[in-house]
């Protein structure tokens, strides 16, 4: 039996943003550090769809957002873990003021034309893989 891991990340955007994030304690994001989306592993029995409203809550003071799901993904992680990944999207009329949590060092509006590089974003830039697979689920939307 592996050790699984069930992960809900959101993509939040606005006016051709995208917010990232930095946590102060890398260790409990497996050891990186750099811009995240928002993310948090799941509790136990909390549905995807919650967790998505729990983080943007919790960790960004977003309340009310409209959030869905824009894809599923699975891998095996640098723990040797089966880690599942529900990846959200939200899509806000106009950049919110955001409040973070304790636990987050920064967070930033990044222009979807001018992302920060791989090299400073969190697991080899799987957050920009993320935008963009998700910016072309929009599109055919």
């Amino acid at each position: 039996m592996h050790n699984c891991k069930l992960i809900t990340d959101i993509a939040v955007f606005t006016n051709d943003k995208v917010l990232l994030v930095k946590y102060r304690d890398g260790n409990k994001y497996d050891h990186q550090t750099g811009w995240f989306l928002p993310d948090d592993e799941l509790k136990e029995f909390e549905d995807p769809d919650d967790s998505a409203k729990r983080i943007l809550e919790e960790q960004l003071g977003i309340s009310n957002a409209d959030s869905k799901i824009s894809f599923v993904e699975s891998f095996k992680g640098n723990d040797s873990s089966w880690h599942i990944v529900f990846h959200y999207k939200t899509i806000l009329t106009e950049t919110e003021k955001i409040v973070p949590s304790g636990d987050i060092e920064s967070s930033e509006w990044f222009d979807l034309k001018s992302l920060p590089d791989k090299k400073e974003v969190a697991h080899h830039g799987w957050a920009l893989y993320t935008i963009d697979a998700i910016q072309s689920r929009l599109k055919l939307s």
